[in-house]
């Protein structure tokens, strides 16, 4: 859900909840109307994102250092209605720590400068890419935090993220409905899990 409603609205929000017997993950903004919607719909799970690019790192990531105070009150009023939150951070350590600082029990680790640099055949970037991802997935398990990632991520790079043992969920969702397109989403869905326990069993190929 975003602010201008350029992906989905409302309507979709409450004929999910509605219909679905999985848990609802809502994407959202940190402001007072995402707020007020996500406790009246009272979703599983909220990941706070950024909707401004005052809001975002330099790798396109929430800046929860730099907004600790506007995002400590949000945090806690989702948590009080009994939603997860998650913040979608780079897996920088400032940001990491910062998560754990407002009260975050969850990140999502952005994994599109990673994806972007093996699309574009860049090894050398792509594998610093990866160990930072992998150095922040241990050190935010080590505080406490529950690990996700996602963005940019495809079947082979999703079989590589999943064999990192401190990420316990992969978001993906235009490349799932890209592929739908052309195979249907039930072979899509299976193709990708299939993905995700090859690189959880150890088979996910090279970094």
């Amino acid at each position: 859900m975003r602010e201008d409603r350029r992906h989905i609205v409302d309507d979709d929000i409450a004929r999910l909840k509605a219909r679905i017997a999985k848990p609802l993950n809502l994407e959202m903004a940190a402001t007072p109307e995402m707020v007020g919607i996500a406790q009246k719909v009272r979703p599983h799970a909220a990941c706070i994102v950024p909707e401004r690019r005052q809001e975002r790192t330099t790798e396109g990531g929430l800046d929860v250092a730099g907004q600790r105070d506007a995002l400590r009150p949000t945090v806690g009023k989702l948590a009080d209605t009994g939603i997860r939150v998650s913040l979608f951070i780079a897996a920088e350590p400032a940001q990491i720590e910062a998560a754990a600082a407002v009260g975050a029990p969850v990140i999502e680790i952005h994994t599109g400068a990673w994806c972007d640099a093996l699309a574009a055949g860049n090894a050398a970037v792509g594998a610093a890419e990866f160990q930072r991802i992998e150095r922040g997935a241990a050190l935010a398990k080590s505080i406490g935090l529950e690990v996700h990632a996602g963005h940019g991520l495809d079947f082979m790079t999703a079989a590589r993220i999943a064999a990192l043992s401190e990420i316990v969920e992969l978001n993906i969702g235009h490349f799932l409905i890209g592929e739908a397109i052309f195979k249907g989403l039930d072979a899509a869905v299976r193709t990708m899990r299939t993905a995700m326990d090859r690189g959880r069993a150890g088979g996910g190929g090279g970094r």
